[in-house]
């Protein structure tokens, strides 16, 4: 049967603020990835979301971002290998702290936003952040865009990958997603999420917005948290998955 993982982007409020339905969405995905407080979240927001995710026998991953909280982490910055290096370890760190405190694992880590794109195409970005997951538990799982340079650095230096695609965002003919900026880049129809998603799993390719079928390989799926009507995908999605024959179950580590 085939497997695939279903993840989504959590935690992602900030202090007073709440961004997305965690808990509703934790009673669909297979695994969250938990800011880590450089795009959003904080000490409260992690401890709870990390609570809320072992209550649901949810796997628990790292999302670091870039320092860019007025961005939500989607803004690129000019940051060197060591500096990337270190805000990853920190961040994967920071998280780890309260994954150790519960008595469970961390078993995955995902970037966020701008730094994931970037290091999609930037092999010595990708290199500084796969290090940093290295250095930190070489048994972590490294989530990357399917088909990018990331997948291939964090294979070759040892690490398990997990090449992801994506429910919710349209594709370029290059694998690449579409930028934010461009309209189209966000699917917000659920039968036109479904049939990409089916196409992608069952088929093992992606139609760009170009029209172009691109191949890519689909281990973890993800849903973002803070789109708009996010639940209502998540239990869309993983309905027509099920239906499909497909087991949905998290990477082990």
């Amino acid at each position: 049967m085939r497997e695939l993982d279903l993840n989504c982007d959590m935690g992602e409020g900030f202090s007073i603020y709440q961004a997305g339905d965690d808990l509703g969405l934790l009673g669909s995905v297979t695994s969250a990835n938990i800011a880590c407080g450089f795009h959003a979240g904080d000490p409260r927001s992690m401890a709870a979301t990390v609570k809320a995710a072992i209550a649901r026998d949810v796997s628990i991953g790292a999302h670091p971002s870039l320092p860019d909280l007025q961005g939500f982490g989607r803004r690129e910055m000019a940051v060197s290998a060591d500096e990337a290096y270190e805000m990853v370890v920190y961040q994967i760190g920071a998280l780890k702290g309260f994954t150790d405190a519960a008595g469970v694992p961390l078993r995955h880590v995902k970037a966020h936003g701008a730094l994931y794109n970037m290091a999609a195409r930037d092999a010595g970005l990708s290199k500084a952040i796969c290090r940093a997951v290295h250095d930190v538990d070489a048994s972590l799982v490294v989530f990357a865009l399917a088909g990018s340079v990331t997948v291939d650095v964090a294979r070759d230096m040892g690490l398990r990958v997990a090449s992801e695609v994506f429910a919710d965002r349209s594709y370029q003919d290059d694998g690449s997603l579409t930028s934010r900026r461009q309209p189209g880049a966000m699917i917000t129809d659920l039968q036109q999420s479904i049939d990409q998603v089916l196409a992608m799993v069952q088929h093992g390719y992606v139609r760009a917005v170009s029209g172009k079928e691109v191949p890519l390989q689909a281990d973890t799926l993800c849903v973002h948290g803070d789109q708009p009507g996010a639940l209502a995908f998540a239990q869309g999605l993983r309905s027509a998955l099920e239906n499909a024959g497909i087991m949905l179950r998290a990477p082990v580590k």
